[in-house]
């Protein structure tokens, strides 16, 4: 029965969106589910890191494997949100790295793998230690009782990002990208991430000649001006390694204070507030409506479907 699975999840990678290829998936032999759906093997590039790599030794450690995409999709959660958070908002991350994987296979059309850094075993017991076990059976649980289950817009997988905390709303996608392809990815309000211990940090650096001469909305940063030259503030924030973008510039006894809130880019699913949302309780179904106004929960056997006809 593997060795079926695998081989259809292979042919899938390889004419994903093909009709008979949708064909095997929906009208195959026997009651075609969206759990078969998760089970099917995918080409992704990855580098197993756990965070602590430098740059130049993720990128060396980079190689195309082949996995289940339930295997890849639990070790994508493991890394990018904190295993203890409640039940159901680890189910709207699910949901979200699913809609991604799927996403990823839909515009590569089967022939580019799936890109993203992910947690093996050995990762999660270097990590977790202990409690290694009763974390990876959380996320499982949280993986299979959304099974098959996508975020969507018009129809086709949504481009739904994540991230660790906000600074009291998430962006406006029109803002961010300068279009409006993403009409969904608004400004939201995340109170409770202002009560986090982690919102504000301060680094310190040599004094420098710049400011910030931009910002959108939310008061995430769009420019700043260091010396001669204009960078963005997603740039600014990787150069001087600072937990997001939004941040002000203060001279201070000869030095440059950069004082920071939240922490990732601030578009889409603060999973902080998710957190929050799911102890008040709230399903993944609201806290993914909340964050993603005017998308729709579908099950990816309906995507092939509908591209089948």
């Amino acid at each position: 029965m593997w060795i079926k699975l695998k081989k259809w999840g292979s042919c899938l990678l390889i004419l994903v969106l093909l009709p008979y290829v949708v064909t095997v998936f929906i009208s195959g032999p026997g009651t075609e589910t969206s759990s078969r759906v998760d089970q099917i093997y995918i080409q992704a590039e990855v580098s197993g890191d756990t965070g602590e790599k430098t740059g130049e030794e993720e990128e060396k450690d980079r190689q195309i494997i082949e996995i289940p995409l339930k295997e890849y999709g639990v070790g994508v959660m493991a890394r990018e949100i904190p295993a203890e958070y409640a039940k159901e908002a680890l189910k709207a991350q699910a949901v979200l790295v699913r809609t991604d994987i799927y996403r990823q296979i839909q515009e590569g059309k089967g022939s580019e793998p799936v890109q993203g850094a992910f947690w093996d075993r050995e990762d999660m017991e270097k990590v977790w230690e202990g409690k290694a076990r009763t974390y990876r059976e959380k996320l499982e649980k949280a993986w299979e009782e959304t099974q098959g289950i996508i975020l969507t817009y018009n129809g086709e997988p949504a481009y739904a990002p994540f991230f660790r905390l906000s600074c009291g709303c998430t962006r406006d996608g029109k803002e961010v990208f300068g279009n409006e392809n993403y009409p969904y990815l608004k400004i939201v309000d995340c109170p409770a991430d202002l009560k986090s211990e982690e919102q504000l940090q301060t680094s310190v650096t040599e004094d420098m000649d710049a400011e910030v001469t931009s910002t959108d909305k939310a008061g995430y940063v769009l420019q700043v001006r260091v010396g001669q030259e204009t960078m963005s503030g997603e740039e600014f924030r990787r150069v001087y390694d600072l937990p997001s973008a939004c941040f002000t510039l203060q001279r201070y006894n000869g030095k440059m204070r950069i004082v920071t809130s939240g922490a990732g880019h601030g578009l889409g699913m603060s999973q902080y507030s998710a957190d929050h949302m799911a102890k008040e309780g709230q399903t993944f179904e609201e806290i993914l409506s909340y964050f993603f106004e005017g998308c729709e929960l579908k099950e990816v056997a309906e995507i092939l479907q509908k591209t089948e006809g």
